[in-house]
C-alpha cells in the first residue's frame, strides 16, 4: 500500500506518526509532501520550520511539549545574537537546532537541491518515511497587511498572527515545480491524505505549487482529509485567523467546502471529522464523524485506519 500525506506543521508531524505506524503494520510505504512556504533566511542560514519538525517528530529528536525544535535544546546563540541586537532574537534558533540550518545551508550553497540535502540529513534521523518538500525552489509565504508584507514566519511567530491580514501570497509559486518524486508519488498512490494540518498556510502553500494540485485531481487513489478543526475551533495553532483572512468559516464543514469534492472540481473523495461535528455536511462528500484528537500514536494510528476505510483501501 502506498500513502501520500501532504502535511505541515506540529499537527501534520504528529499525524504522520500514525501513518507510519499505520503503514508498518500492513506492510506500506509512506511518502510525506511538506510545506515549503514556511522556509525562510536568517542570520544568512536557510531554515525549514515543517520540514524539520516532521524530521525531528519522526526521528525521535522533537521536543514533546513544544511540538517543534530539539528535545534538550539549550538557547545560549539565542541570548548571546539578543545581546548584540535586542531585536534579533524574535525567531528562536535553539543551539542544537542550529547545526541543522548551518549543514543544510552549506550543501544548499555546493548546488544540492532543497530534496537532496533533505534526504542527507534524513540519514541521521531515519524518520522511516520518504520526506519530499513540496518544491526545491525558492517559494515563501508572505502576509499582505495593511501597514505592508511581512514573511509569513514573522507574522506567526514575532506578531504571534496579530497583525491584521488582508491575504496570504506565494511568493514565487508561479516559477515553482513539484519536487523530484512529488508528482510520481501522488500518481502512484492508493491513499492520498490531507493531513490535520491548517488548510491556508500548510496544505495551502503546497497546493500552491503548479502541477501538485492538478496532480491530486487526476491521481486514480482515493484522497480523503481529515479536519484541522474540532467544534468550531483549530485543534492547534492560528488556524481561525488564517481562514477568516481567507473568507473560510472555522468549522469542519467550512474546511471540508474549502478543499472540496473531486467530483466537483475540488480535491477530496471524502472528509473525516470529530465526533463533535457529528452530522457535518459537505456537497458532493461523504463525511465521517470519528475521534481526531491524537493524544497518542494508537489513537493517531485509528484516525488513519479510519480514513484508509472512507477511501475504501483498507484491505489493500
Amino acid at each position: 500500500m502506498k500513502i501520500v500525506v501532504l502535511a505541515g506543521g506540529v499537527g501534520g508531524a504528529r499525524f504522520l506518526t500514525g501513518v507510519r505506524a499505520y503503514a508498518a503494520e500492513r506492510p506500506g510505504d509512506v511518502t510525506a509532501v511538506v510545506n515549503a512556504g514556511d522556509n525562510v533566511t536568517l542570520h544568512g542560514l536557510r531554515i525549514c520550520p515543517d520540514l524539520d519538525t516532521v524530521m525531528y517528530t519522526l526521528g525521535g529528536g522533537a521536543d514533546p511539549q513544544r511540538g517543534w525544535g530539539r528535545a534538550g535544546e539549550t538557547w545560549t546563540v539565542k541570548a548571546e545574537l539578543a545581546a548584540y541586537d535586542g531585536d534579533a532574537g524574535w525567531f528562536g534558533l535553539g543551539d542544537r537546532d542550529l547545526a541543522t540550518h548551518l549543514v543544510r545551508t552549506r550543501l544548499l550553497a555546493a548546488g544540492r537541491s532543497l530534496s537532496e540535502v533533505t534526504a542527507e540529513l534524513c540519514r541521521r534521523w531515519r524518520p522511516g518515511v520518504t520526506l519530499l518538500p513540496a518544491t526545491d525552489d525558492p517559494f515563501e509565504t508572505h502576509v499582505v497587511t495593511p501597514d505592508g508584507t511581512m514573511h509569513f514566519q514573522e507574522w506567526w511567530v514575532r506578531y504571534r498572527g496579530a497583525a491584521p491580514v488582508d491575504r496570504f501570497e506565494f511568493a514565487g509559486a508561479a516559477a515553482a515545480t513539484p519536487a523530484p518524486g512529488v508528482i510520481e508519488a501522488i500518481a502512484g498512490a492508493d491513499l492520498v491524505l490531507l493531513g490535520p494540518s491548517n488548510p491556508v498556510v500548510s496544505i495551502g502553500p503546497i497546493l500552491a505549487v503548479p502541477g501538485i494540485r492538478a496532480a491530486i485531481a487526476a491521481t486514480p487513489a482515493r484522497v480523503v482529509g481529515l479536519s484541522p478543526v474540532i467544534g468550531g475551533a483549530p485543534v492547534l495553532g492560528m488556524a481561525d485567523r488564517c481562514l477568516a483572512a481567507i473568507g473560510v468559516p472555522c468549522t469542519a464543514a467550512g474546511v471540508g467546502a474549502h478543499f472540496g469534492a473531486r467530483a466537483a472540481g475540488g480535491l477530496l473523495d471524502g472528509w473525516l471529522v470529530d465526533v463533535a461535528d457529528a452530522g457535518t455536511r459537505v456537497a458532493g462528500l461523504p463525511v465521517r464523524a470519528v475521534p481526531l484528537w491524537m493524544h497518542d500514536t494508537a489513537h493517531t494510528v485509528a484516525m488513519v485506519a479510519a480514513a484508509a476505510d472512507l477511501g475504501g483501501t483498507a484491505g489493500r
